[in-house]
């Protein structure tokens, strides 16, 4: 079977500075693989060439066998594919409710006036109100999202991306600055909405990382340094000597 992403020898530079060297890696139908690195190893802008917000410099980018390379990001959201960020990206003005609802208008390609009808508005609303129970914060539908705790804005960005109905979900360090139980909570949350389909996630926690991972790939000055199951990962020299340390 055709992996769900491959990426072949993409390379992005910006302006000289080079950031990704011939990355090589594919993705797996159902797998979750999880990209880890120092700081500044590439690791966002690995996502941000993914998902068109970014162009590559050269090599190929395939989706469910399919060349997206340097697609728009509406274009790639489209064939399934969906991302959080590092940085908490909602609308912090609208609610819960209203956050949720209006990506799913913008995936139906729908718009609100006196001739839609009231079977479609009820699909909607019946829709946002499965997503909000999926991460939980059916309770909250009608709070301004920017009032919600720091770890439920975090649900709410990952339900933003849920809501799209991706094959293909990808999360760049969703339990940044989190607590301890907050980190617990996100990795049920995770470990529940990507049930049934493929993850790629970013993320600095190795307790989160090594918990929920079949795959594993380390980023190092751009270039992929190694790619195995948690545990090759853990016993991998290189890995030790480059990021995860060896004790003496």
């Amino acid at each position: 079977m055709t992996a769900l992403l491959q990426i072949n020898s993409v390379d992005k530079d910006f302006s000289g500075l080079k950031v990704l060297l011939g990355i090589n890696l594919t993705v797996e139908h159902g797998e979750r693989h999880a990209i880890i690195g120092p700081n500044g190893a590439g690791k966002s802008t690995l996502f941000n060439v993914i998902t068109g917000k970014h162009r590559v410099s050269d090599g190929q980018i395939l989706f469910k066998g399919q060349d997206i390379t340097n697609w728009p990001p509406h274009k790639v959201c489209r064939v399934g594919l969906a991302r959080s960020f590092q940085v908490t990206n909602i609308f912090p003005n609208m609610t819960v409710y209203e956050n949720i609802r209006n990506v799913i208008v913008s995936k139906k390609r729908m718009r609100f006036n006196m001739f839609t009808s009231l079977r479609n508005i009820e699909d909607v609303n019946a829709e946002t109100r499965g997503v909000l129970e999926t991460i939980g914060l059916e309770t909250s539908s009608d709070t301004p999202a920017g009032e919600l705790a720091y770890g439920h804005q975090r649900a709410l960005e990952i339900g933003l991306a849920l809501a799209m109905e991706p094959e293909l979900i990808l999360l760049d360090e969703p339990t940044a600055g989190m607590t301890t139980e907050e980190t617990r909570e996100a990795v049920k949350l995770i470990e529940r909405i990507t049930a049934g389909k493929t993850l790629v996630i970013i993320e600095h926690d190795m307790d989160v990382v090594f918990s929920i991972s079949d795959r594993v790939s380390v980023l190092y000055y751009g270039e992929v340094l190694a790619t195995g199951t948690a545990e090759e990962i853990k016993e991998n020299q290189e890995v030790k000597k480059a990021y995860l340390g060896s004790k003496k």
